[in-house]
């Protein structure tokens, strides 16, 4: 999947440059364009801070009305639902998106218990049991008055309250202060506040963020608002640590070790643009951030991130593959043993008969899986053992374009057959994952594959699964075996974004000259054939 220029990168060398470089004086060294663009005249310094909030300090956490009573280590979130509501996700059931969060939850931290009620009956001895002792609430589609009043009684000691969708007599409550946000700011403001959530406005801000990520509307975003209330205020979260920026020490490795390359962005215009385009998003909106680095693509951006980013890790960023949700790979394939071979046969697919392997048709991944038109290009190289994924896809920029992008991916085998390494160097960012051959039926009709990736040196990991098709339409919903490998995945249908597969004329396809394709098993034979050259 592909990867985007962190935020944090961006804010900082924006803030660089929004001192303005004087149009008519000599370029500076790098360290005297720094200081200049930092404190030029106005005493403020540069400070960097990442698009989540950090941990708060400890004795915020736990302490004042509503005390934490979790033991260490363990969350505890009480969510209740609206009884028969319906959420935007594809018209499910609150309850049953809110329980399925529940699960992810401990994908990413064992410690995280959240357990899902419903409004009605409200009086509930074994919710006001868990109200009493839980550390967040959570109040969604919430509106009959009864349950209104009965959960405002009952949650005056919970530190930690945010409702969606509910009644506004239900207010929202970050570290025992109640608190609302209005209005707009930039993102440099937006950051620099919720970097700190000591007070009020602070409060206001990670709320903010958090009301931002539920409008998305997808389980991916519906979860970070839980992991970002908890960093924030119950106890720190890795996922969310490894994105914190250490300010002006990411400002003096910049400037020490890739001057040049920020320079050369600042002064060419689709780097600029770019930042500034990334400085308009959310810094948790992967798709918003993408579509950026998309559509102001350039040699001065990659380089610009292949210097801060991955060469020398100015923003000391980390992040690891995820190892969760565990996805057990096909074991058979058309009454044979599944062998390394045979699963590099099942990825390679249809190139041959067509100029693809497989298209997509649906994907898990609300940042990279929903991009229009996508094709999965798969195939043996020239060298022994040698084997590519190349993705082309459609992006949307900013000015509604629709314009071809194409990835390359080495792919080696891992111990078990059907799962496999891939690795990709994106926009100046190296990106590992581990992918795994769900099942494909028998006749190449469709196939899931299921990845966990991270970009460690822009603190990202992800998790998503892509269904393919050899034609991009989606397949029959009712297949039993489909909804089992979808079931493995830990994935629900809803979860699932439709790929836009209507105007797909003119893809870059083709493979490299020498390439081979299948090697035992291709569509349409069940036979050994032989290896194509």
């Amino acid at each position: 999947m592909a990867t985007a220029l962190p935020a944090t990168a961006a804010s900082c060398l924006l803030q660089l440059s929004r001192r303005r470089l004087p149009g008519t004086s000599p370029l500076l060294s790098p360290l005297r364009a720094a200081n200049f663009l930092c404190h030029g005249g106005s005493g403020v310094a540069c400070s960097c801070s990442p698009g989540t909030p950090p941990a708060v300090h400890a004795e915020r956490r736990g302490g004042g009305a509503g005390q934490a009573t979790s033991p260490e280590g363990t969350v505890r979130i009480v969510a209740v639902v609206g009884k028969g509501t319906i959420s935007p996700i594809k018209d499910t059931p609150w309850e049953e998106v809110m329980r399925h969060t529940a699960g992810r939850l401990k994908w990413v931290d064992e410690g995280f218990e959240m357990l899902v009620f419903t409004d009605s009956p409200i009086e509930n001895d074994d919710l006001r049991k868990e109200l009493s002792r839980c550390d967040m609430l959570v109040n969604v589609a919430v509106t009959k008055q009864d349950a209104v009043q009965w959960l405002i009684n009952n949650s005056k000691d919970i530190s930690n309250v945010i409702c969606f969708q509910s009644s506004p007599s239900l207010l929202n409550k970050l570290g025992g202060t109640y608190v609302q946000y209005t209005g707009e700011q930039d993102m440099f403001g937006k950051l620099a506040s919720i970097g700190k959530p000591s007070g009020i406005k602070e409060s206001a801000e990670v709320l903010k963020t958090i009301s931002n990520a539920w409008e998305r509307h997808n389980s991916d975003d519906i979860r970070f608002c839980l992991l970002v209330v908890t960093n924030a205020y119950i106890r720190p979260v890795a996922m969310l640590q490894n994105l914190r920026a250490k300010g002006l020490s990411t400002v003096s490795c910049m400037i020490k070790n890739c001057g040049p390359q920020i320079l050369n962005c600042l002064f060419d215009p689709n780097c600029r643009n770019a930042l500034q385009c990334l400085n308009s998003c959310s810094p948790t909106d992967q798709v918003c951030n993408y579509r950026c680095i998309a559509s102001y693509e350039s040699p001065y951006l990659e380089a610009f991130s292949l210097c801060v980013l991955q060469k020398n890790n100015c923003l000391d960023l980390n992040a690891e593959i995820p190892t969760k949700p565990n996805v057990s790979p096909l074991t058979m394939f058309r009454e044979q043993k599944l062998s390394h071979e045979i699963a590099e046969d099942l990825f390679v697919g249809w190139l041959d008969s067509m100029e693809w392997s497989w298209r997509v048709a649906a994907g898990q991944n609300p940042a990279y899986d929903q991009f229009p038109c996508q094709y999965q290009l798969f195939y043996r190289g020239k060298a022994k053992g040698s084997f590519w994924y190349e993705p082309v896809f459609q992006v949307k920029t900013l000015e509604e374009k629709l314009i071809w992008r194409r990835r390359r991916y080495r792919v080696r085998r891992a111990s078990t057959p059907g799962t496999f390494y891939f690795s990709v160097l994106d926009n100046g960012v190296v990106s590992k994952e581990f992918w795994t051959i769900v099942d494909v039926a028998e006749d190449f009709s469709w196939g899931l594959f299921h990845y966990h990736g991270a970009a460690q040196a822009a603190g990202l990991s992800y998790t998503g699964a892509v269904l393919v098709t050899p034609d991009g339409s989606y397949p029959d919903v009712g297949d039993p075996r489909l909804a089992s490998a979808l079931e493995k995945c830990a994935i629900k249908k809803w979860e699932l974004y439709t790929v836009d597969n209507s105007c797909c004329m003119g893809a870059p396809l083709g493979t490299p000259e020498g390439s081979k394709l299948h090697h035992q098993i291709s569509p349409g034979k069940e036979t050994v054939i032989s290896q194509r050259r």
